[in-house]
């Protein structure tokens, strides 16, 4: 299963559209997990008509409308892997021992909110994943999306893409 992980995406506040890199990877993914901060309802229309499946969340910056239609956490699993999806996680220090905490059913959490890439362990063996995000790098070097892979009930071949600059 071909998993693609995007989250602050900020449509149409930091860019029009999501990069055509990133709608390729939508139609070749088998489920699309954003982990919040969409902040425009057609993108969520979009998304959901384009993927094979969504997963999302919202995020603090995503209004009334797309709070309406989407939980704070989601909780899914995936071809024998149990996934939980939330927007903030709180600051970094002390991360992977909060969530640990709260997500320790799961074996893999994918939030967003920093726009900081993120991949690490809790105690416990929960992968946390944060995709960065592919519109609104901020101070990091690159916009961001992840792909991955679940084989087996296992996480597999987790990649951070690099999203070219826009001019």
């Amino acid at each position: 299963m071909r998993l693609l992980l995007m989250a602050d995406t900020h449509v149409p506040k930091r860019a029009r559209d999501l990069p055509p890199q990133l709608w390729t990877a939508v139609d070749e993914a088998d489920v699309v997990i954003h982990a919040g901060d969409w902040v425009h309802e057609p993108l969520l229309d979009a998304l959901a008509s384009r993927a094979a499946r969504l997963v999302g969340v919202h995020g603090n910056n995503d209004g009334p409308e797309l709070r309406a239609r989407l939980p704070e956490i989601a909780r899914v699993e995936l071809a024998g892997l149990r996934v939980a999806v939330v927007h903030e996680t709180g600051p970094a220090g002390g991360r992977e021992r909060r969530c640990a905490d709260r997500f320790g059913d799961r074996d893999l959490l994918v939030f967003g909110h920093s726009h900081i890439p993120w991949d690490s362990v809790a105690p416990g063996g929960l992968r946390l994943l944060n995709p960065g995000s592919p519109t609104d790098r901020r101070r990091q070097p690159y916009a961001t999306y992840l792909t991955a892979e679940i084989s087996d009930g296992r996480l597999d071949n987790v990649v951070l893409h690099r999203l070219p600059s826009r001019s």
